[in-house]
């Protein structure tokens, strides 16, 4: 099998930062101590791959340096790299030029590491190209439905693929304008489909959108009541996105950014924090909780669009002070009833899985495995 992998090595960089993403400034993004996360989950995948060499084998071509020959040197994985001179930084037009040489080398399947950005990169490049192509989730939103839920993951994926085990199908690609979501307005665009294998579990899907109905808006008022009955009062609560959670914030009477992090503290909030802040703000960790929804069909807890709570701070809280909240609707929504996350810490990962309480309505709870 003959198997094409692009790495952005800049994607992901805005999300502990708190910038939402990282077009147009990633010079901010590194101002503000933005580290790389690309790389990581590519030397991930390979390092996994590798493993997994016996099951099928592999040719692997890829792009020069970070965007992708790098993660392959460290990973030890013998690959082939592509004729292609890269910028510095990485750009775009690097992607679109990575995606039409694997086409012409006639790769049996594309795997990129990025986000939803990326994914319309590759999109753009492959003008109706008959090639399946699979994402590596390492952006910070990843809208888009056809990416795998993580890097481990994505190796499954593609095995399946390989031995014709993974059925094929079409899956949305769709982008956020970045710059509204800096100024807290959800606008999303769909850019098409891209073909890529199905495997169920393993392929997070596209999000779905909370529906704006009098029963919803009701369900959420019912959850927000009880959760706000049982906070304590001298608590530090770190509220994620989402509007299940801001009609929390609406209850306490104060301000909630929809789409982003902020703090709840003796009745007043710091709003869209990074995580440098909330690492600096929170003093008393036993005493702070952390308040979460899930996205919608994802079923994803951590690691899309809330970076900034990053490994670190799940650390400090610990699994016991996540207080997880979700309408009927959108539980009913998520793909097999499980939530997952991936957080970028596999150890961290490890810990907050098993099982856990989502608050449904006022006084009504079910427990849901989180993988």
């Amino acid at each position: 099998m003959r198997l094409g992998f692009i790495v952005n090595p800049i994607a992901g960089m805005g999300g502990k930062v708190g910038l939402k993403g990282t077009d147009a400034v990633l010079e901010e993004a590194i101002a503000r101590g933005a580290k790389p996360v690309s790389p990581f989950r590519a030397t991930e995948f390979l390092q996994k791959l590798k493993e997994s060499e016996a099951e099928v084998k592999m040719e692997v071509l890829t792009c020069p340096g970070i965007m992708g020959k790098d993660e392959a040197r460290a990973a030890s994985y013998p690959v082939q790299t592509l004729r292609m001179t890269i910028g510095k930084p990485t750009s775009a037009e690097d992607t679109k030029i990575a995606t039409k040489l694997l086409l012409k080398a006639r790769v049996d399947l594309i795997v990129f590491v990025g986000g939803d950005g990326t994914a319309k990169d590759v999109f753009d490049a492959i003008h109706g190209y008959d090639v399946e192509v699979l994402g590596i989730p390492s952006g910070v939103k990843m809208y888009s439905g056809v990416f795998a839920v993580n890097p481990s993951d994505a190796v499954d994926v593609v095995l399946a693929f390989a031995q014709n085990q993974a059925e094929v199908a079409e899956f949305e690609v769709v982008d956020a304008d970045e710059r509204n979501i800096r100024r807290d307005t959800f606008a999303v665009k769909l850019y098409g489909f891209l073909k890529g294998p199905s495997v169920p579990m393993l392929i997070q899907g596209s999000k779905q959108i909370s529906p704006e109905t009098f029963d919803e808006k009701e369900n959420q008022t019912a959850i927000a009541r009880y959760i706000v009955e049982e906070m304590r009062a001298d608590g530090t609560y770190i509220l994620g996105p989402g509007t299940t959670v801001k009609r929390i914030a609406e209850l306490l009477g104060v301000k909630k950014t929809v789409l982003g992090v902020d703090i709840y503290k003796n009745g007043k909030v710091s709003l869209d924090v990074d995580e440098k802040r909330i690492l600096e703000e929170i003093e008393d960790w036993q005493n702070t909780w952390i308040i979460l929804s899930p996205i919608g069909h994802q079923g994803i807890l951590l690691g899309r669009g809330n970076q900034q709570i990053s490994p670190e701070i799940l650390k400090l809280v610990g699994k016991k002070r996540i207080i997880v909240a979700a309408t009927k609707s959108k539980l009913q929504s998520i793909e097999g009833g499980v939530l997952r996350v991936d957080s970028g810490d596999t150890e961290v990962d490890n810990v907050l899985s098993g099982y856990v309480k989502v608050v449904t309505d006022y006084r009504e709870w079910r427990l849901l495995p989180v993988q």
